[in-house]
């Protein structure tokens, strides 16, 4: 019997329901589901360039784990881009924390990491 998946700690869900290629009739096309897990993944580590390590801790999850959400992410929007298909996100295996608690802890986490 596999073990249970874990929650994923996403700061914040995307601001967005999805997208669509511009100039190509979208409708008719299939749609890859980015999971929030994966936009938080592509977000810390390209967005914010962290580290795999500092974005695993964050999302409460281990490295290894992390790099392959976040490779599943890459793959998902690369044969979106690819194949012209749009993207839809869903909420996956996600668990929100609140804001606050997240920018205070990665204060310290750079801080300490400067000095």
């Amino acid at each position: 019997m596999p073990r249970r998946t874990r929650l994923r700690k996403v700061v914040e869900p995307p601001r967005f329901k999805g997208y669509r290629p511009y100039g190509v009739n979208s409708k008719r096309r299939e749609s890859i589901e980015l999971l929030y897990e994966e936009y938080e993944a592509i977000k810390l580590a390209d967005y914010d360039l962290m580290n795999h390590k500092e974005a695993a801790e964050i999302m409460g999850i281990s490295r290894p784990t992390f790099a392959r959400i976040y490779e599943a992410a890459r793959r998902k929007i690369a044969q979106a881009l690819v194949e012209t298909k749009n993207i839809k996100t869903v909420y996956g295996n996600a668990l929100w924390i609140k804001i606050g608690l997240y920018v205070t802890n990665v204060t310290l986490v750079l801080t300490f990491l400067k000095q």
